[in-house]
């Protein structure tokens, strides 16, 4: 081997210590996945400090988050016991294109492509089944509203999986993850950075100096540290892209209330005056939260509301939180990058936090570095999470566009709002032709998208030409099949409470 060769393997430009500030669900997501990962070949410190409180009314979650706890080889009955959780098959929007209207965006898909045509073409264009929700050609849908659940359910007499996320108790995840991290080998450390020690030459980070007078040397920082971004922003100073002028909510009050026996495997988000609540099911309470608009809405007029919409009476004090839409201008800078909140943030609307953690931590470890820190893998994981976060951006302005109430100034706004080109394009593709086309790297796929253009009200004004292919009779009698079939699979399904106490029960811990 050349001395050239024997230097790329040689192993003296390896990461060897890596430093995350700040805990909770971000904190630990990566913790645990960079001990899964590297074992106990690198040194792996987290520093959180314990004045800094968390909001626990539950946290919702999308599919991806079960190849992340796959990942770590999870148990997931156990997780969800744990964590007080439930299952998640899509989330209903009620009052959002205008009052006492509701629609799903479900999980799964709906009916079945036809000689490569998305469904929903043949849907549009059967005056017979046009009038009934396209939601009753969805699985995940109906056996949301049925209150049913079954991870896997057969079709022609084979095991066909369910698409499905979680609700549960966050920062019981994040203790999960916790005690995950710390067995196998991360270092925890309770305490508060008084400093951050750069390199004079090059800006990096070297070191952090606590409280306690302990000085943390690292090679890597992770900043995990939520809105105040404590590296990347408050020392590395990098910048904020602001998107509040596309997004209005900027605050948010949280409340958890009593649940009773029932608890739906969906989400619901309930759109107000000057936002939208949330509310979650959990096996032992409601998770509740207010999302507004400061500038439309008082902050004690904002908790009437939120108290005027709950399934039933609060249970404990609520919490306020306030933010900036947008992201930073770099979510890898030097030797520190970003991961949750102090990368950026976007509402909760399509329950993308966990995700975009999730997110970063793959990109982290596909175009991880080594101590030279290449700008090629920084600049391409920074190309990468601005797509990601521009895109899940455009896709929550969606639902704030195309809305036809005007009864308040804030929804006034929304509908006469200018919005970014990419969505426009979007918007113009569907309504000329009812096409969806998903851009790379994407999150949500075109089923997400059908599900909000069609239930906010947008009309293509022509369908897929190859549709006029098959029979009108032959066409119809094939969606009142697929409609049966998909009615039969979901009675067939246990009873979401059931199903729970059965595989996952809170009382089995």
């Amino acid at each position: 081997m050349s001395n050239q060769e024997n230097s790329l393997y040689s192993g003296d430009r390896r990461i060897r210590n890596i430093v995350i500030v700040g805990g909770g669900s971000a904190g630990w997501m990566t913790a645990a996945a960079l001990a899964k990962v590297m074992g106990h070949h690198t040194s792996i410190t987290l520093i959180e400090s314990a004045d800094i409180g968390t909001v626990s009314v539950g946290e919702a979650t999308i599919p991806n988050i079960r190849a992340f706890n796959q990942l770590l080889e999870l148990n997931e009955d156990e997780l969800l016991a744990k964590t007080q959780g439930t299952f998640k098959l899509g989330i209903e929007f009620v009052d959002w294109y205008e009052k006492d209207h509701a629609y799903m965006h479900p999980f799964g898909p709906y009916g079945q492509n036809l000689s490569g045509v998305p469904f929903h073409h043949y849907w549009l264009g059967s005056s017979e089944h046009a009038g009934a929700p396209i939601t009753d050609w969805c699985l995940e849908a109906t056996a949301a509203y049925q209150g049913k659940f079954e991870r896997y359910t057969r079709q022609r007499g084979r095991p066909v999986p369910t698409n499905y996320a979680f609700h549960f108790n966050a920062v019981a995840y994040a203790a999960y993850l916790a005690d995950y991290a710390v067995d196998r080998g991360v270092k925890r450390i309770i305490d508060h950075v008084d400093e951050v020690r750069t390199s004079k030459d090059s800006g990096f980070i070297q070191s952090l100096m606590l409280s306690s007078g302990q000085e943390i040397a690292g090679d890597l920082f992770i900043d995990c540290s939520g809105f105040k971004g404590l590296l990347i922003e408050q020392t590395l100073h990098t910048g904020f892209e602001d998107w509040h002028h596309w997004l209005l909510c900027d605050s948010a009050i949280a409340q958890p209330c009593a649940i009773g026996d029932h608890y739906p495997p969906y989400t619901r988000s309930l759109a107000q005056e000057a936002g939208w609540q949330w509310q979650i099911p959990l096996q032992n309470r409601w998770g509740n939260g207010h999302v507004y608009a400061s500038a439309f809405l008082e902050q004690d007029k904002a908790l009437n509301v939120l108290h005027a919409n709950m399934p039933d009476t609060p249970t404990g004090d609520p919490n306020y939180l306030h933010w900036r839409t947008g992201r930073r201008r770099q979510a890898w800078n030097k030797n520190c990058i970003a991961i949750g909140l102090s990368a950026g943030f976007l509402e909760p609307l399509e329950s993308t936090g966990l995700h975009l953690v999730q997110s970063a931590i793959s990109r982290l470890l596909s175009l991880f570095p080594d101590r030279h820190f290449d700008d090629t893998l920084r600049n391409k994981f920074n190309q990468y999470s601005r797509e990601e976060l521009e895109r899940i951006r455009d896709f929550i302005i969606l639902h704030y566009k195309a809305t036809r109430r005007t009864d308040t100034d804030f929804w006034a706004y929304c509908a006469n709002m200018d919005i970014p080109d990419s969505l426009s394009e979007k918007i113009e593709l569907y309504r000329h032709s009812g096409r969806i086309f998903r851009e790379n790297l994407e999150l949500f796929s075109e089923i997400s998208w059908f599900s909000v253009l069609n239930g906010q009200g947008i009309k293509p004004n022509a369908i897929h030409p190859l549709t006029e292919g098959m029979q009108v009779a032959e066409r119809d009698s094939l969606l009142s099949q697929l409609k049966t079939q998909t009615q039969q699979q979901a009675q067939a399904m246990s009873c979401h409470q059931a199903y729970i106490k059965q595989h996952c029960s809170m009382e089995s811990q």
